[in-house]
């Protein structure tokens, strides 16, 4: 028995007795038909067995996937249910559906060697987020010969997406310290990405620092030493994941061996978990304890005590990186701005 050939786009455009132009517009260039014809046609193609046409024979022809890859810093995830990440993500993914463009997820978190053969000719650019991928990574991305966008960092010869994390570090720190403070702590998100949480010594040589945090903790430094504070002796604790579980224990160390009136947090996330624990404990916030946030997310401003915190727009970030990787968007280097919220903590 004779196995039935596939459908092609020849044979639907000989039956339809239209061109085979007409065909793949009906696919790919929807807005070269009037949405009556593309209909007929797609209604057609569907009755004859023809789903479309074949994407890798689309990659030959144009040599252009219609994938752009999205580098993580982190696991897929962790990366997924972060706020932050979650909001870039989003509006990278706005863009690209309207462009007709997937989204592919890559992580650093993955051994380069095992990426390499992975990564050829499989995206038509790249976006880089979070911290600086290891230099393996980083070589096999360059070798692409792709667009490739950095967002919240600086690389050499790489367009960027970025906030200025250490200007708005430092905003909040002198907004915070104003105030007065005399037993000033930083807790750290991911401060060194291979540390787990506790206390870390200032003068110790990270082996991997991020990128993200050193810049925050410069911020918070500069506006301590500018308040009388040797930032040396101010005590820096470090989280290893933007969650409550990974938070806790670090936070619940400090405020029984730090004991501080001030706690400039590296997030949304660290600080709402520490207002829960000090609230749990009857430390009264802000008489008792004062804290900060970094981020801006939405939970922050919907319970009370509202956070005091930093806003960054992560979904527009993602907008942005996302236009100028597929080249709707010229500009090189994008520095967003971060203000503050005023709340109550």
């Amino acid at each position: 028995m004779s196995r039935r050939r596939p459908m092609t786009l020849k044979a639907v455009a000989a039956h339809l007795g239209v061109s085979t132009a007409t065909v793949s517009n009906a696919f790919n260039r929807p807005d070269q038909l009037s949405s009556k014809r593309r209909e007929e046609i797609l209604t057609a193609a569907r009755m004859l067995g023809y789903d479309g046409p074949s994407r890798q024979g689309q990659t030959l022809r144009t040599g252009r996937t219609c994938v752009i890859g999205v580098m993580l810093s982190d696991g897929l995830g962790y990366s997924l249910g972060d706020s932050v990440a979650g909001g870039l993500l989003a509006g990278i993914a706005e863009v690209l559906d309207g462009l007709g463009y997937h989204m592919l997820l890559l992580t650093d978190a993955a051994k380069t060697d095992r990426q390499g053969a992975s990564f050829n000719g499989v995206a038509d650019g790249y976006l880089v987020y979070g911290s600086i991928p290891e230099a393996g990574t980083l070589a096999l991305l360059r070798h692409q010969h792709q667009p490739l966008v950095t967002v919240d960092m600086r690389l050499p010869g790489l367009a960027s997406v970025r906030i200025d994390h250490r200007a708005g570090a430092l905003t909040i720190a002198r907004h915070a310290l104003a105030g007065g403070a005399r037993r000033p702590a930083i807790l750290a998100l991911r401060m060194t990405l291979d540390a787990p949480g506790g206390r870390l010594a200032r003068r110790s040589q990270w082996s991997q620092p991020n990128s993200v945090a050193m810049e925050r903790l410069a911020g918070f430094d500069q506006a301590l030493e500018e308040a009388g504070h040797d930032p040396d002796q101010v005590p820096l604790w470090n989280v290893a994941g933007n969650t409550f579980e990974a938070a806790a224990p670090v936070i619940e160390t400090l405020l029984d061996e730090s004991g501080p009136d001030l706690l400039l947090c590296m997030s949304d996330r660290l600080a709402l978990t520490a207002l829960t624990l000090a609230e749990q404990r009857g430390i009264a916030v802000p008489e008792t304890l004062r804290l900060t946030g970094f981020d801006g997310i939405a939970e922050g401003q919907r319970r009370r005590p509202m956070l005091t915190t930093v806003y960054q727009d992560s979904h527009a970030k993602g907008v942005k990186a996302a236009r100028m990787v597929t080249g709707e968007c010229r500009e090189h280097d994008v520095a967003h701005p971060v203000w503050l919220i005023y709340g109550d903590t």
